[in-house]
C-alpha cells in the first residue's frame, strides 16, 4: 500500500477518536449549562489564557488555514503583504483598542450577544433587532468553513464531498445544540495548541525551497509566473494596487473584531483584571496563525500550472491537494487534524453566537415568553434551521463557486461588520450619542457596502470577481463620516 493509498484508512480512525474527544467536552460543558445566559458566555471562571486562546482559535478559522493561501497560490506576494501584514497589524491594535472599553460595558449592559450590547448601550429596542437580523449575514462565514473543512476531508478520505459535508453539518450544529460557551472554552483551547503545531508545520513545509536564499525562491516563483513577485500582482481581481493591498486591507483590519464570536469573548472573562494576559495570549498565538498563507506559494511551486494528475484544481482544493502530496502519512494526518480545528473553532464560535442572537434577539421580541421560558429549547430548534440552510449554500459553493467561497464569505461578513463598527466604536467611547446617530450609520455601511459590489460600482467590481475588501472599505469610511456628521451637528444629544 503505498503513501497516498495509506490516507483515508489512517485519517478515518484519527477523525474517529477526534470526535469522541469533543464529545467528551461538549458533555462536560454541557453537563453546567443550566440557562440560555450559561450557554450563552458560560458559568465557569475560565483562566485568561485559556479564554485568549479561544479567542485566537475563534478568530482564525479554517479562511486562515485553508482558503486564503489558494489566494496566495494564485496572486502570490501582493496577497501576503495585504492578509499577513496589513490586515493582522490593523486587526491586532484594533481588537487592543476595544476590548478593555467593551469588557467594561458588556458588565454593566449585562449583554450576551453583539446585538444586545448595542440595544441596551443606546437604548433602542429596534436597533438591537435590526442588528440581529443583520447577523443573520453570518451564515455566510459558516458556509465558507463548511466548504473549507468539506475539502480538507474529502481529499484526505478520497470520497464524495456531499457525504462529508453532510456528516461535518450533523456533527458539528448536533453537538452545539448542547455544548455553548462553556464546552466551547474546553474544545477550543485544545484546537488551538493543535493550530499553532500545526501552523507552523505548514510555514517550514517549504523551507527546501530557501536553500538558495530568498533570492533563489523568488526565482522559482518568476519562473512559474512574474506576477507571483510582484507587490501590486495587476492581473489579480484582489491585489491590484496600494489602495486594495493596504488601505482597504487596513480599514477592514480595524473592524474585523467587530464579530459577535469576537466581542463577545471578553465577557467569558470572570475577572476584568485579566484583560491584557487574555489578549497577549491570543494575539501570540494569532501573530503564528496569520503567517501560514505563506504556504500558499510552496504550493503554487509544486503546482505550477494548479493540475493534480490532469485536473485542474479549484482554488479551494489548492492547500488541501497540497497537504496530501507534501506530508508523510503521519505528519499529514497531524496537519489535517489542525486544519480541521481551525474550521471547528470558528464554525462553533459562529453557531453559538448567531443562534443566541436568533433565539434571544429576534424570536423573543417576537414571540415573548414562549421563548423566554424554553429558551433553550428554541435555541437548539434554531441550531437545525441553521444547520439546514448552511448546508444548502455550502454545497451550491463546492458545485459553482466564484473563483472561491472565499469571496462569498466575505461579502457577508464584511457587510455584518461594516454595519457594527460604528455603534461599537460611539457606544464604547463616547457617552453621548443618540441611537439616530448610529443608526443611521449601520444602515449606510449596508447599503453602500451591497450597493457597490452588486451594482459593479468603481473600477475594482468591473470583471467576474468583485473584491468584498473594496466596497467593505468605502462602506465603514462612509458610515464614520455619516456618523461623524450627525453627531457634530445633533443638538439633541441624549445620553447613550
Amino acid at each position: 500500500m503505498n503513501q497516498e493509498n495509506q490516507w483515508p484508512f489512517y485519517i478515518s480512525i484519527v477523525l474517529a477518536v477526534y470526535a469522541v474527544i469533543i464529545l467528551f467536552f461538549v458533555i462536560r460543558g454541557a453537563l453546567k449549562a443550566k440557562t440560555i445566559n450559561d450557554y450563552a458566555v458560560g458559568n465557569i471562571g475560565f483562566p485568561s489564557w485559556i479564554v485568549g486562546l479561544s479567542l485566537a482559535a475563534s478568530m482564525t478559522s479554517a479562511a486562515t488555514f485553508v482558503i486564503n493561501p489558494g489566494f496566495i497560490a494564485l496572486y502570490g506576494v501582493s496577497g501576503i503583504i495585504s492578509m499577513a501584514v496589513v490586515l493582522p497589524i490593523a486587526a491586532f491594535a484594533s481588537l487592543i483598542f476595544f476590548t478593555k472599553g467593551f469588557a467594561k460595558y458588556g458588565k454593566s449592559v449585562k449583554a450576551n450577544t453583539l446585538s444586545q450590547w448595542i440595544g441596551n448601550r443606546f437604548n433602542n429596542k429596534s436597533y438591537q433587532f435590526f442588528f440581529a437580523v443583520i447577523a443573520l449575514l453570518l451564515i455566510t462565514f459558516i458556509v465558507l468553513i463548511n466548504v473549507g473543512l468539506t475539502q480538507v476531508i474529502s481529499k484526505s478520505l478520497d470520497t464524495d464531498p456531499f457525504y462529508v459535508l453532510l456528516a461535518i453539518t450533523v456533527f458539528v450544529f448536533g453537538y452545539m445544540m448542547f455544548g455553548g460557551a462553556n464546552s466551547m472554552l474546553y474544545t477550543n483551547t485544545i484546537q488551538a495548541l493543535i493550530m499553532i503545531i500545526v501552523a507552523l508545520m505548514m510555514i517550514f513545509s517549504g523551507i527546501d525551497l530557501f536553500e538558495g536564499g530568498i533570492s533563489d525562491f523568488a526565482e522559482k516563483l518568476n519562473a512559474v509566473d512574474p506576477n507571483l513577485t510582484k507587490t501590486f500582482n495587476e492581473s489579480s481581481p484582489l491585489y491590484r494596487d496600494f489602495f486594495e493591498v493596504v488601505i482597504c486591507q487596513a480599514i477592514v483590519g480595524v473592524a474585523i473584531v467587530c464579530q459577535p464570536h469576537i466581542m463577545t469573548k471578553s465577557l467569558m472573562l470572570k475577572n476584568p483584571e485579566k484583560v491584557n494576559s487574555y489578549l497577549f495570549f491570543a494575539i501570540g498565538s494569532m501573530a503564528i496563525f496569520f503567517l501560514i498563507v505563506i504556504a500558499g506559494l510552496y504550493a503554487r511551486i509544486m503546482f505550477p500550472d494548479l493540475t493534480v494528475d490532469g485536473s485542474k484544481m479549484k482554488m479551494d482544493e489548492i492547500i488541501p491537494v497540497y497537504v496530501v502530496k507534501r506530508f508523510s502519512v503521519a505528519a499529514g494526518i497531524l496537519v489535517v487534524v489542525g486544519l480541521i480545528s481551525a474550521g471547528l473553532s470558528t464554525l462553533e464560535g459562529l453557531i453559538q453566537s448567531l443562534s443566541i442572537t436568533v433565539t434571544s434577539d429576534i424570536l423573543e421580541p417576537i414571540f415573548g415568553e414562549k421563548v423566554t421560558n424554553n429558551g433553550l429549547i428554541i435555541n437548539k430548534m434554531v441550531i437545525v434551521l441553521l444547520a439546514a440552510v448552511s448546508f444548502y449554500f455550502s454545497w451550491n459553493q463546492i458545485k459553482e463557486p466564484n473563483l472561491s467561497v472565499g469571496i462569498f464569505g466575505q461579502m457577508g461578513v464584511y457587510g455584518y461588520f461594516a454595519a457594527a463598527f460604528v455603534p461599537v466604536l460611539f457606544g464604547t467611547f463616547l457617552k453621548k450619542v443618540k441611537s439616530s446617530t448610529v443608526f443611521a450609520a449601520s444602515v449606510v455601511a449596508i447599503v453602500v457596502h451591497f450597493g457597490i459590489f452588486y451594482l459593479k460600482l468603481t473600477p475594482y467590481m468591473q470583471g467576474s470577481v468583485g473584491n468584498p475588501g473594496v466596497s467593505a472599505a468605502i462602506a465603514i469610511a462612509s458610515s464614520v463620516l455619516v456618523a461623524v456628521i450627525l453627531h457634530t451637528f445633533n443638538k439633541n444629544k441624549v445620553t447613550g
